[in-house]
């Protein structure tokens, strides 16, 4: 799919980081963000979500596009939306002259892989699975393998990225990554320190009856 150019609504987020494939509720109440829904409602339905630091007052230049998918328009002019993570994007430029940012953007793909990617996609599914394993062991209570986790390995990473809570930092910088397989290996890190530590909670729940 060529990097095409396109004009992109923009919507700074705090601590949100957003993957293709990721689903954002968003409750839209400023005058100029509501404008922007309203706008886009009537086109392709997009927009782009952008990492925002409040203490440098600056968005990250890489972002998601995100597509409404639901919009509730309450009585008294806040929108409740649903959207979904499309593609990933870097802006090359912002627009100001609107209410709201606008950005001239480039989309991103990740570079083809030069190594295969099973035996890490691997790795990193079966860690999942020893976390909800061990994480109904400790809670007493049934976890299941959600049924949207992706078996192909770049959603995969997609994924597991996404649901990283509190760590935006760490997401922007895997969000950034081109390369798969890079981000697959960094998340196997970051899942094997996890099963270890839920692996040895689960060892001392047994020891102690």
């Amino acid at each position: 799919m060529p990097n095409k150019k396109q004009i992109l609504p923009l919507f700074p987020l705090p601590d949100v980081v957003l993957f293709p494939g990721s689903p954002l509720p968003l409750h839209i109440f400023e005058p100029r963000y509501r404008q922007m829904v309203s706008t886009i409602m009537e086109g392709d339905k997009l927009f782009g979500v952008l990492l925002y630091d409040p203490h440098s007052s600056q968005a990250a230049t890489i972002g998601s596009s995100a597509e409404i998918i639901e919009c509730e328009k309450l009585p008294d002019g806040r929108i409740n939306i649903m959207t979904e993570g499309r593609r990933r994007f870097k802006v090359l430029r912002t627009i100001e002259d609107l209410p709201y940012l606008q950005g001239e953007v480039e989309w991103l793909e990740d570079e083809p892989a030069d190594q295969d990617l099973e035996p890490v996609a691997k790795q990193v599914l079966d860690s999942i699975k020893d976390i909800l394993r061990l994480s109904s062991k400790l809670t007493d209570k049934s976890v299941e393998v959600p049924k949207d986790l992706p078996s192909d390995p770049l959603n995969l990473s997609y994924w597991v990225a996404g649901t990283m809570y509190g760590v935006p930092e760490d997401q922007q910088a895997l969000l950034e990554l081109q390369d798969t397989h890079g981000r697959l290996t960094h998340e196997a890190k970051v899942l094997n320190v996890t099963t270890k530590y839920l692996a040895a909670h689960s060892a001392l729940k047994d020891a102690v009856g």
